[in-house]
């Protein structure tokens, strides 16, 4: 199809989306393309319609994608159809006549508290550059919630070690500020100071050894490694400490529109989703303590 390329520079410099969502769109409209290029011989957006759309999402079942992926790829077709329809490259939206496949509801997957713990009481770091940087980036996933290409992102004058707090840019430039814990800021005293031994030069406050500014694979991997030592949690990942900074919080008493501030979510529906983690806590509680359970 064409346009794709246009579609992407206006998600970047109008939408101010995150270069990871900028690919992922760019990848589903392109699997799209060849599916179309393979199948039908079409070339043209304002060829495509809901019947062309219903034997592509087939096409994505048989081969075994889960319904969660289609919905997510027919996001993407429908912000692409919306755009071509606003700026008048297609006459009509075949998505209208699409109905998306259902999904059931998966909750968030999060490490225990008690595992956490383990974490940052019983697991060693090392006192060099690495040790301590690792330690304060799952200090910092865990204490602040933040996403990982906010993480990546974070400059030296992101931090404010006056009031314990840090300044992150998320989703579409909107700032928000986060309290940070008092051990979370000595580690973060610590780190900077045997970081100008590595490259004072560089602006971002996470880097690799060799100077570099630190990339999503070496964070995960980080994270992985250490999630590996205290959990049997099937995903280890930045953003599974995210999910457990939220479900700990709403656990411990936090209220739900504190947490969606601290998140950086647009609106309360996706902060949500962390309340069914705290109702199935007190099903279990509920099912051990009560007599009659």
């Amino acid at each position: 199809m064409q346009n794709i390329s246009i579609f992407c520079d206006y998600l970047s410099h109008q939408k101010r989306y995150s270069k990871h969502t900028i690919t992922a769109y760019k990848k589903d409209l392109e699997q799209f393309q060849l599916f179309l290029d393979k199948e039908y011989e079409i070339t043209q957006a304002k060829q495509v319609t809901s019947l062309i759309i219903r034997s592509w999402i087939v096409h994505l079942i048989e081969g075994g994608i889960n319904t969660r992926s289609i919905n997510r790829k027919l996001s993407t077709l429908k912000s692409f159809f919306k755009y071509l329809l606003k700026n008048e490259l297609v006459k009509n939206n075949p998505l209208l006549k699409v109905t998306a496949p259902k999904t059931s509801k998966r909750l968030p997957v999060f490490v225990g508290e008690n595992e956490m713990n383990n974490l940052f009481e019983n697991i060693s770091f090392n006192n060099d550059f690495e040790g301590l940087r690792d330690q304060l980036i799952l200090e910092l996933f865990y204490s602040s919630g933040i996403r990982l290409s906010e993480l990546i992102e974070l400059q030296l004058n992101s931090s404010d070690k006056h009031n314990n707090t840090i300044r992150v840019i998320g989703k579409r430039n909107k700032e928000r500020i986060i309290p940070l814990a008092k051990n979370v800021n000595s580690i973060f005293t610590q780190y900077l100071l045997i970081r100008k031994e590595v490259n004072p030069s560089n602006n971002y406050i996470f880097l690799t050894k060799k100077g570099e500014k630190i990339y999503p694979k070496l964070v995960y991997r980080i994270v992985n490694h250490y999630l590996s030592m205290v959990t049997t949690t099937s995903k280890k990942s930045p953003h599974v400490l995210r999910h457990t900074f939220a479900t700990h919080m709403l656990n411990n008493g936090a209220d739900l529109n504190s947490i969606k501030e601290l998140l950086g979510h647009a609106n309360l529906s996706a902060t949500q989703v962390y309340t069914h983690n705290t109702i199935e806590k007190l099903k279990n509680i509920h099912k051990q303590a009560h007599p009659k359970a």
